[in-house]
């Protein structure tokens, strides 16, 4: 099973996307995409330096830009998976089928400039804490009036809040972790961000997404939407949520990924993926940092995505668990069964409650992937729904 991961703010890097605009179309795209986030997204890409593309305000639509443009150089069709690290969601949500890419676009643009005159309204900051013991460093951070805004996984946490509390936060250094001030204009993914939220979500109120034609992770708890509506909600709330990156890379593990290919500018998830999968195996990584990757790339997609045929064939989905807990399949459905779309299939009991598991797809239950009792966790597949290409 084969990933695609979309980075998030702080992996750019200056001119990261001239030699991609070699490419035909590649130019003519993104200044149709500059039209609809509000930025040159050409010079951003190419000619402006590490200042004017570490302005929210900028970066994140030329994030979004740059993994969209560089994942259409690849048969995504044969992915299975796709998760982005904070903005890198939007350009998921499109990868997985959520969004469109104009959509995705328009919405990092709003994004990124509404953060960023939430950030001017008070001095706030972000720093990140590398090592120490997990919980210890999180309990240190809320007990100085921080939000843990990130929680990367690999030993890295990042707190968010008031300069001053940050401050005296690395002087303390809890749990001995090393303390690093992030360059970044605010604090990202905490409360402060509620007026950027508010902005974000009256504009995606207009937008109809798609149910999800991959599996697609969420930063809020890891675990893999079903529905487009909801992935779009949950992309309004993380703007003010922590971004949980390692419960999308536990989920990673658990769907048994054998292979990731992180897009443009590529590096940053690639490493946290390598540190935090050590212990359980690393999948084979490739990342996608100019054309000249690109044949590394589709040979891992060739070897780990689905085999492609030109002949009808039968066409599988497969329905995931949204959450934690117990799997119990509805009484009476077997397999060879149909299945009309949003029919309720089963439930996951968890501790806050049973959740139902609804197929987005009418088909057939082809099998079921998990049965009455059975543990799950977030994005294990339950069942295999069937039909006809």
């Amino acid at each position: 099973m084969l990933a695609v991961l979309s980075p998030g703010q702080g992996s750019q890097k200056p001119g990261f996307l001239t030699p991609w605009l070699e490419l035909p179309g590649a130019e003519a795209r993104l200044r149709w995409w500059s039209a609809l986030a509000g930025v040159d997204l050409v010079h951003l890409g190419t000619d402006a330096d590490a200042d004017a593309i570490r302005d929210t305000a900028r970066t994140q639509p030329l994030l979004v830009a740059a993994a969209l443009l560089t994942a259409e150089q690849l048969p995504m069709y044969d992915v299975a998976v796709v998760a982005g690290h904070s903005v890198g969601e939007l350009g998921a949500a499109a990868l997985g089928g959520v969004l469109s890419p104009e959509a995705a676009i328009t919405l990092a643009g709003v994004r990124g400039r509404e953060m960023a005159a939430a950030c001017a309204l008070e001095p706030t900051s972000m720093a990140a804490l590398l090592g120490g013991e997990a919980e210890e460093v999180v309990a240190a951070i809320e007990a100085y009036g921080l939000y843990p805004a990130n929680r990367n996984g690999a030993g890295q946490i990042v707190a968010a809040g008031a300069v001053d509390k940050l401050e005296k936060l690395a002087a303390d250094r809890p749990g001995g972790a090393r303390v690093r001030t992030l360059q970044v204009a605010g604090a990202f993914h905490t409360p402060y961000m509620a007026p950027a939220e508010k902005a974000l979500a009256t504009v995606a109120a207009g937008i109809t997404p798609a149910d999800p034609s991959k599996i697609v992770l969420s930063n809020l708890d890891g675990a893999a939407v079903n529905h487009g509506r909801e992935l779009l909600q949950r992309l309004v709330r993380q703007v003010t949520a922590p971004v949980r990156w390692d419960l999308c890379m536990r989920t990673l593990a658990d769907l048994g990924v054998t292979a990731v290919i992180e897009l443009a500018p590529a590096g940053t998830l690639a490493g946290l993926v390598k540190r935090e999968l050590a212990a359980t195996g690393v999948p084979e990584i490739v990342t996608l940092n100019t054309p000249d990757d690109l044949p590394k790339a589709r040979d891992l997609i060739a070897r780990h995505g689905a085999a492609p045929d030109h002949e009808p064939t039968p066409q599988f989905r497969v329905v995931v668990a949204a959450n934690a807990g117990t799997f119990e399949p509805a009484a009476g459905l077997a397999e060879g069964d149909d299945i009309s779309a949003g029919q309720v299939i089963g439930h996951v009991a968890t501790r806050q409650g049973p959740v139902e598991v609804a197929a987005h797809d009418g088909g057939v239950l082809t099998e079921w992937l998990a049965h009455h009792d059975d543990p799950v966790a977030p994005g294990q597949p339950l069942a295999r729904i069937g039909g006809h290409l």
